[in-house]
């Protein structure tokens, strides 16, 4: 069994040697001998300020007609349910009802509560991982959202209690923290409200990236889910006091916003993975040594040529065994989708990852996804430059199937032995038409250091802003590489990143 994922695989990408001596691999091109993949070295000679260059000439067609476009019409929904929601609070209040300082304070109060139970609702629609979703927006930008959005809902419910508690003190013109404890413990389910604005509040605590990067990710996503409780428990809230929830117009509104929101959460979180999983029974086929720490798993299944799966996406693998089965992790396709198996490929970085290692074939696997935008059907430019560090390799070797001649691939490690598929990007280099540029060393090393600069990247991508740009690594890598690509005044449109936190 082991032996034969192994056999297709050489089969399907013509592999040549690659256990080439250091002083082989640093031997340099020049005018005798063009070669499409090479590791490359800072030159104070050479124009370019690179060795071994050879770079296509550049292409002045015009782009090719963008797939994206969805953006805009989500942000306008956005805005216009959100305005639908502050309408309420204009339909059932009438003229002369805030007239002095209480009642002012009670009107804000009351319009940021209507806003935080929007915002909510739509938190929850982001993270329900229904594919249309996914496809529409695509993770990067439902990612931000996320964040951006679960920093406004704490603020607004923060501010939706100082304003409403505040206001009924200056109408009962009594002390602001003893109103709000008679408020507690007076009104109908306000303990609930509480309970989750706490719930709310230590959710994006632990959101904060200097927080969370010290939590086990099992940890963090099982707390993180907690944010169905808030929305069972601060509807009843809503339900229970809202001013503005009784008339005509919100007894339509917001049913309707809560009925698309479970649907969406029942659909896909529980019916699209079932569907998955019962059609095609994943399971581990073979796990290969790919290189220092890292090693591919290759999945089996039935009807995998039905799965709709592309090139540079991602899906949540959860692995059947004794101590894997409750841990659900976003692994890339290392290799595009073919009815015979599929491809993901692991760094062990921890505990979990390293046990991968040691799994048996036959071992069933329960998947989600496929996950992502980070596709070639993405491209709005004729050309691509595909930019990957450590891991990042894996989802970037897929999208080299799918890719049109002359795509640049920069691969940025610290060693050449970290170097991973490195014989299959260059078998697929010659077979279509594209360039490999390994950039190796340590980041204080010139050439490393001198690669995220703008004459640096220009020196080995000339034609860099007329490309579409494909980023996959560390965050370090992919945060100097944007900096430099908006520095060289690459469009945001032609970017693409890979977000594995969603």
């Amino acid at each position: 069994m082991a032996r034969a994922y192994g056999d297709t695989a050489d089969q399907q990408f013509r592999t040549f040697e690659d256990q080439r001596r250091p002083q082989e691999q640093l031997e340099w091109w020049n005018d005798e001998a063009y070669q499409r993949s090479d590791i490359v070295l800072e030159s104070h000679t050479d124009p370019s300020g690179w060795q071994a260059q050879s770079l296509p000439p550049v292409d002045d067609r015009p782009p090719a007609e963008a797939t994206s476009g969805n953006r805009l019409l989500t942000v306008l929904l956005f805005f216009a349910g959100l305005g639908t929601s502050v309408s309420l609070w204009l339909f059932e209040t009438e003229a002369g009802t805030v007239n002095d300082l209480p009642t002012l304070m009670l009107a804000v109060g009351r319009i940021l509560g209507l806003i935080a139970g929007y915002v909510l609702f739509i938190q929850l629609l982001m993270m329900s991982r229904v594919s249309w979703l996914e496809e529409w927006v695509g993770s990067r930008d439902l990612l931000k959202w996320h964040r951006w959005l679960g920093t406004s809902l704490v603020v607004t419910v923060l501010a939706h209690a100082v304003f409403i508690i505040y206001g009924y003190a200056l109408t009962a013109e009594t002390p602001v923290v003893e109103q709000g404890i008679t408020i507690i413990t007076s009104l109908p389910d306000m303990m609930s409200a509480l309970i989750a604005t706490g719930i709310l509040v230590f959710i994006s605590l632990i959101s904060i990236r200097a927080l969370r990067t010290r939590m086990p990710y099992e940890l963090w996503h099982l707390i993180h889910l907690a944010g169905y409780a808030v929305l069972l428990l601060g509807y009843g809230h809503q339900v229970a006091t809202g001013a503005n929830l009784g008339g005509p117009y919100a007894k339509i509104f917001w049913p309707g916003l809560a009925a698309l929101v479970i649907a969406a959460l029942v659909w896909g979180r529980l019916v699209e993975p079932v569907w998955l999983n019962v059609r095609h029974r994943f399971e581990v086929a073979e796990v290969v040594a790919e290189g220092q720490n890292t090693f591919s798993l290759y999945i089996d299944g039935n009807r995998l040529d039905k799965l709709p799966a592309q090139a540079g996406q991602f899906m949540r693998w959860r692995f059947l065994t004794g101590n894997g089965w409750w841990q659900s992790h976003p692994f890339s396709l290392s290799a595009a989708p073919n009815p015979q198996w599929l491809r993901l490929t692991v760094t062990a970085v921890g505990g979990h990852t390293a046990k991968l290692a040691e799994m048996q074939p036959g071992t069933p696997v329960w998947a989600e996804g496929p996950f992502g935008t980070f596709t070639a059907e993405r491209r709005t430019r004729r050309r691509a430059l595909l930019i990957a560090g450590g891991s990042g390799i894996a989802p970037i070797r897929a999208l080299l199937e799918d890719m049109p001649a002359d795509t640049i691939v920069i691969y940025r490690a610290s060693r050449p032995e970290e170097l991973v598929f490195r014989a299959e990007l260059e078998d697929l280099a010659e077979r279509r038409d594209a360039w490999v540029r390994y950039i190796v060393g340590s980041r204080n090393d010139p050439g490393p250091r001198r690669l995220f600069t703008p004459n640096g990247l220009l020196g080995l991508v000339p034609d860099v802003n007329r490309r579409d740009v494909y980023l996959c690594g560390p965050p370090g890598l992919v945060g100097a590489a944007v900096a430099t690509l908006h520095e060289l005044e690459v469009p945001d449109s032609q970017m693409h990143l890979d977000p594995f936190e969603f």
